[in-house]
């Protein structure tokens, strides 16, 4: 098997653009439910596919059903009924970097404009979470911390900082509350719970951008054999029999950011075994039978898929949000003649 090229990408980023609703909104699958956080990834796919009004829409959604406290719901079900109240930090936080995503691909500071308040208002809400050591609790009223959604949220506040600049509103509180979170991902372990056995709580703060340099190597290195399985994937939990696309193509981004990209080809390469005729993608397969598992095609199984192939082989300036918020790519979308 190979990485998705141009020709079969494009077929997935159709197979998302197939799932969205009227309204903007992104679910997992046609009749499913949604959550804001695979809503964001799915339309940072759709902007990496040249799909930007379909992704516009998507972070319009977002936008209209914020909450007064800058949260969603954890959980809406097919119409964009509302299934779970829960006000999920990282759910919040991730709207920064979908943003900044879709203008590092499009340079629309009037999409900026629109969405400022949203972003800020999320942001806000979600440094109101931290602990004075710096850890964020993952839900409003729920002080534990969860590694994986704090180093999201560490990216989120990096891409939400870029974006106040560009604002002409600096939020200096951001870039703190992003220092302090990165330093208690990189030194203070105990500060969060123990979900160690979760693949996404080895590499997250290497994707997140909390860990880079020596340490993210020797992060990748500690634990590869337990959760790598070659030819296959990687496994979502170090016990189970169980690969998975997404968690796979999010440690190749990992990978790629700290400049392993031949092991990240191989692994978005390796998971290949997922995808369907029409380019959508499962969501995982039970190695010791087989079988597929969930019974479900996710989009943002398909958007992982997307992001990765376009970190590795693509040269516009969002391929490289996961490596870098600021710099040579955020200053050529600036710059329309880019």
């Amino acid at each position: 098997m190979s990485v998705p090229d141009p020709a079969a990408v494009a077929q997935t980023v159709a197979s998302i653009a197939a799932e969205q609703q009227d309204d903007g909104l992104i679910p997992w699958y046609a009749g499913g439910q949604a959550d804001p956080w695979d809503h964001v990834e799915a339309a940072m796919a759709l902007d990496a596919g040249g799909e930007h009004e379909r992704a516009a829409a998507a972070y319009d959604w977002l936008r209209r059903h914020q909450r007064p406290d800058g949260s969603w719901a954890s959980r809406y079900d097919p119409g964009g009924v509302v299934a779970d109240e829960t006000a999920e930090t990282n759910h919040a936080a991730y709207l920064a970097v979908g943003c900044w995503h879709h203008w590092l691909s499009t340079g629309d500071d009037g999409f900026l404009a629109r969405m400022w308040p949203a972003i800020r208002r999320a942001l806000d809400f979600v440094t109101g979470c931290q602990a004075p050591g710096g850890e964020i609790g993952w839900a409003a009223g729920d002080a534990t911390a969860l590694v994986t959604g704090c180093s999201s949220i560490h990216q989120a506040l990096r891409c939400g900082t870029a974006i106040a600049e560009r604002a002409g509103e600096p939020q200096p509180d951001w870039e703190l509350a992003a220092d302090l979170l990165a330093g208690a991902l990189r030194e203070r372990p105990g500060a969060f719970a123990d979900k160690s056995r979760f693949s996404m709580d080895w590499y997250y703060p290497i994707l997140g951008g909390a860990v880079r340099g020596t340490a993210a190597h020797r992060r990748i290195a500690g634990r590869w054999d337990d959760f790598v399985v070659p030819g296959k994937g990687i496994f979502c939990v170090a016990d189970q029999p169980w690969v998975t696309g997404a968690e796979t193509c999010e440690l190749a981004l990992a990978l790629d950011a700290v400049g392993e990209r031949e092991a990240a080809r191989d692994l978005v390469a390796a998971m290949q075994h997922l995808r369907e005729e029409d380019g959508s993608y499962w969501t995982g397969l039970v190695l010791t039978d087989g079988v597929r598992w969930p019974v479900e095609r996710t989009t943002w199984t398909a958007a992982a898929v997307v992001l990765a192939v376009d970190a590795l082989h693509g040269d516009h300036p969002r391929s490289a949000i996961f490596r870098e918020v600021t710099g040579p790519g955020a200053e050529a979308a600036a710059n329309p003649s880019h």
